[in-house]
């Protein structure tokens, strides 16, 4: 590349990004507005969507995909501007790790973490305290039914129990501010797997995260159960649950997409076509005023009761 070029490279850089940021981030900086205006749309007191989209812009800018291209340029301007949207009506923040931003081919998908799921349930139960475990063989894990209800009341763990391959169960418990236990998720490792298997990107034999990191995969799988349970019965925002649920299926569905993509000139794949997601509601400007088009109206945790029940703090690498 002679020098012109590289420099006339270089000055078409900063133009295009400002471009895409006018077409996402300022498109949805405005709708946000223009949601809290309609009275659509109220944010936890505590949440800054101006910080969360600042944050989200400086991570997009360094964030590229499988084949290492910037996703500011490999996905659509819709799909960017889509997952800021979930982002800012689930009351999400990236830096603090709450929601990841995962490109499958053209489409840019915003993804909770369980910081996230636990964000959303303090949003909508602002005193619950959600508790977490991992059962591995040779625990002493018991529980009662209490009117449908499991109220898990005893779990010993020795910590040579903790053996990655030796997990038979995980649990999320959310109670309410009295100690009650609102809802209780127990999930046995043939249920975790059977819920990992309807990714497509799941191998039981990979090198993946739920293979290099069971322990912390199995707390997700069982906190998101216990999360959705709570948020789809106790909040009536009707633009927080569609975007909550929007975000999941999005993601499974952009998945999907991608696998079928990456195997289009290969050996055919055994995927099964998911209905359609739901209409986009960011439509990215095309000329000038980019337009959004998006539906309508969305808490943190805490481990199982006394004994001696692990509360595990997940940690690295915070899926």
């Amino acid at each position: 590349m002679s020098v012109p070029q590289a420099q006339a490279q270089n000055q078409s850089q900063p133009n295009a990004l400002a471009l895409v940021k006018r077409d996402t981030v300022d498109v949805v900086a405005a709708r946000i507005r223009q949601f809290v205006q309609d009275g659509e749309l109220a944010l936890p007191a505590n949440y800054s969507p101006e910080n969360a989209m600042k944050s989200a812009w400086l991570i997009l800018q360094s964030t590229v995909d499988k084949e290492r291209r910037p996703v500011l340029k490999a996905c659509t301007k819709e799909s960017i501007a889509n997952a800021l949207l979930d982002m800012v009506i689930q009351g999400l923040n990236p830096a603090k790790r709450q929601c990841y931003f995962i490109p499958y081919g053209d489409q840019l998908v915003c993804q909770r973490s369980y910081f996230g799921d636990e964000a959303l349930v303090l949003r909508v139960k602002p005193d619950a305290n959600i508790w977490y475990g991992v059962v591995y063989e040779g625990d002493e894990f018991e529980y009662q039914m209490e009117r449908g209800l499991r109220k898990i009341t005893k779990h010993v763990q020795q910590i040579t129990n903790i053996k990655p391959d030796k997990i038979i169960a995980a649990y999320c418990v959310i109670e309410g501010k009295d100690g009650q236990v609102i809802h209780t998720e127990v999930m046995t490792i043939d249920q975790i797997h059977k819920s990992w298997q309807q990714s497509k990107t799941y191998r039981a034999n990979g090198d993946g995260p739920h293979n290099n990191f069971p322990d912390q995969m199995c707390l997700r799988t069982a906190i998101r159960r216990a999360s959705k349970a709570i948020i789809n019965s106790s909040s009536d925002d009707y633009l927080l649950l569609e975007r909550v649920n929007r975000s999941d299926e999005v993601g499974a569905e952009a998945e999907i997409e991608a696998e079928v993509e990456a195997n289009a000139n290969g050996e055919i794949i055994d995927a099964e076509t998911k209905p359609a997601p739901a209409e986009p509601q960011v439509a990215a400007a095309k000329e000038q005023a980019p337009a959004v088009q998006s539906p309508a109206p969305q808490a943190p945790t805490k481990a199982p009761p006394a004994q001696q029940a692990k509360q595990t703090r997940l940690g690295e690498p915070g899926f």
